[in-house]
């Protein structure tokens, strides 16, 4: 396992792991910034931490298999 990802690693920093690394970054981008603005919406309304925390990151993570099903590498 640690082989693979060491191969995937060093394909990913020579540039030849991504067909398209501007879709990449942008659907990655995206996800990140709906779960920033899932974060601060519900510090604002002061519930505890933790709760927030839970409900951001859970919907940022079911969030990405949708933002990246067209997503192809090399």
């Amino acid at each position: 396992m640690l082989q693979i990802a060491w191969f995937a690693t060093k394909l990913f920093f020579k540039g030849k792991l991504l067909r398209d690394p501007v879709y990449f970054v942008r659907q990655t981008t995206t996800g990140i910034i709906i779960g920033l603005l899932i974060l601060i919406f519900l510090v604002q309304f002061q519930t505890p931490l933790w709760l927030t925390i839970l409900v951001s990151s859970t919907t940022t993570g079911t969030m990405m298999p949708f933002l990246m099903k067209d997503f192809k590498m090399k």
